[in-house]
């Protein structure tokens, strides 16, 4: 697969996956909860921050490199963890931590990936976390983090926003079934919940009766020595929560506008989460971030790193493994260049001076 010559950014990544996506894959991959209000507000809320420059500011020596968990990383970007990945490249996630390695970019392996977590981690040489849905028996879920321990997973990263699937009208209007090709190859053998039948509500009756609740997240946390994060939060009473069980990362996310349509932007629910939590643990953020800019703004409101999900998709369609790693260092480039022009040599010198207050 060749990327296109006019691919400079990230923004024409998805144009060109748009253009050449099957309808349903189109739907699956970039279609929002229900109206789309959040997904645009994950992007409409970075673009109304501006940023102030410093001039004449010595940026001898300058890195964007941080140290996040005992784990050293050149650039506060992450892989966000998506399903599916063969659903747009024969090679699926095995493009993708190869791009991941290239750059050195960490990446969230997803539970609902198309390739068992051992056959992603086994080429070697990719910083790797697993992302976990605590699954209704827990012998389930701890089969999988047995799994994930033994291939090499760095952190767990458990998604804690979907107890049940967001409306998403624009996947059901394209028609979107998985192809028999591509399924959730690590949960093959682990037992359906079992079908609500009967009268009632088959959301309240059924599904919730299986979901996962606080006291879980405190099981799990005994139950394995890797850092734990919970992706997902927005709202700081659940951070704080969180942390008193012995979390040791907090991932505000609003899973890309694609769960509960209205949600606030990941950008306008950080600062709160961040003041309320005072440093106790790293924040990390995801949703909506497209440029160097956004990561300069998120760090510069409380977040250690972000996260890119929809991007790698768009990226491995139109270009496999090459297009991820182009769409990485594109990244990483714009990061460094913003960071170069608002006079900031280190990770740790944005602030909220950073931004311009009307």
């Amino acid at each position: 697969m060749i990327v296109p010559e006019d691919t400079v950014s990230l923004a024409d990544y998805e144009r060109h996956f748009r253009a050449r996506a099957a309808p349903g894959v189109a739907g699956y991959v970039t279609g929002p909860a229900a109206d789309g209000l959040t997904q645009r507000a994950n992007r409409a809320a970075f673009d109304r921050l501006r940023l102030m420059p410093r001039s004449l500011v010595d940026m001898r020596g300058a890195s964007a490199a941080l140290s996040l968990f005992g784990q050293d990383m050149p650039y506060p970007i992450l892989i966000a963890p998506t399903a599916y990945h063969r659903l747009v490249h024969a090679q699926g996630e095995r493009a993708t931590v190869e791009a991941a390695r290239l750059t050195r970019t960490p990446m969230v392996v997803s539970q609902q990936a198309s390739l068992s977590l051992e056959e992603v981690a086994a080429p070697g040489g990719a910083c790797l976390w697993f992302q976990l849905y605590l699954r209704p028996r827990r012998d389930e879920t701890l089969a999988l983090v047995r799994r994930a321990e033994a291939a090499g997973y760095r952190a767990l990263v458990v998604t804690v926003d979907a107890p049940v699937t967001g409306i998403r009208n624009v996947e059901q209007r394209a028609g979107f079934v998985l192809p028999p090709h591509v399924s959730a190859v690590n949960m093959a053998d682990m037992i359906a919940t079992e079908p609500v039948t009967g009268a009632g509500s088959p959301v309240f009756r059924g599904m919730l009766d299986h979901a996962a609740r606080w006291e879980d997240i405190a099981w799990l946390r005994e139950q394995t020595r890797l850092p734990l994060l919970l992706k997902g939060i927005l709202n700081p009473d659940d951070a704080d929560e969180a942390v008193g069980l012995g979390v040791d990362g907090i991932l505000v996310s609003n899973h890309g506008g694609r769960t509960l349509d209205t949600l606030p932007a990941t950008i306008e629910a950080l600062p709160a989460i961040a003041r309320r939590l005072r440093g106790r643990v790293p924040v990390l953020l995801d949703g909506g971030i497209r440029r160097g800019t956004d990561i300069v703004k998120a760090l510069a409101l409380g977040a250690r790193a972000v996260l890119v999900g929809q991007p790698v998709l768009h990226a491995l369609g139109v270009g496999g493994m090459v297009g991820v790693a182009h769409m990485l260092t594109i990244l990483q480039t714009e990061l460094e260049v913003a960071m170069a022009l608002t006079g900031r040599p280190r990770l740790a010198d944005i602030d909220e001076t950073v931004l311009f207050a009307t």
